[in-house]
């Protein structure tokens, strides 16, 4: 996976921190002598892929706001900002705080022109509950207008998501926050629901 361009955009945004012990994130300004400088080998956090450029997100299963066949990529979202959820129906975590900060987000951004969003189940465990027909019922129950996807691995994966492994998700639910270029802001177990809009707001006007 390659480095951004400019990965040090490392400084602490106030107003949009995690609500757990990971790294705020990081503000998007640098000048051009910044940018030409040569940068050093970065290392992976524990967890995510932050300041790395966002992997595509292939998956068999999509549907639309409006539960039809569908399509996502993320590639194709350059120039905007991108918000991920991934979740698992059965996670206790995702019904307390991630399915709300979705909604809250979608409410705020689905049909802005420079905001893509996307939720994907990320199956690992609980095979029976987290299906493809609780995808469809989870953006009925929490009126999701947006699309979303399920993702089970494959055999080479030993049925482990591959969006998982891509994202080095610590499990979920698990959220992204992609810049214009491409390259993940943020990614967390939690965030600041009002943070993260306030901050987009900022971003896209």
């Amino acid at each position: 996976m390659k480095l951004p361009v400019n990965p040090k955009r490392r400084g602490l945004l106030q107003g949009i921190g995690a609500l757990s012990t990971a790294a705020a994130l990081p503000a998007l300004a640098a000048s051009d002598a910044e940018a030409a400088e040569p940068e050093p080998e970065q290392e992976f956090e524990k967890y995510g892929i932050r300041n790395y450029y966002a992997p595509e997100i292939e998956l068999d299963y999509w549907i639309d706001a409006n539960g039809k066949p569908s399509s996502f990529s993320v590639l194709e979202q350059k120039g905007k900002w991108v918000f991920l959820k991934f979740f698992q129906n059965w996670c206790p975590g995702c019904h307390k705080s991630g399915f709300p900060t979705l909604k809250k987000f979608s409410d705020e951004f689905h049909e802005h022109p420079d905001v893509a969003i996307a939720a994907v189940q990320t199956v690992f465990e609980g095979f029976s509950s987290n299906t493809q027909a609780a995808v469809r019922e989870l953006q009925l129950r929490y009126e999701l207008p947006i699309t979303m996807g399920h993702d089970v691995g494959t055999e080479e994966t030993q049925h482990h998501p591959l969006t998982m492994r891509n994202y080095r998700t610590g499990g979920t639910p698990w959220l992204v926050l992609i810049d214009p270029e491409g390259v993940v802001a943020f990614n967390d177990f939690h965030v600041s629901s009002d943070g993260l809009i306030e901050y987009v707001k900022g971003q896209v006007g």
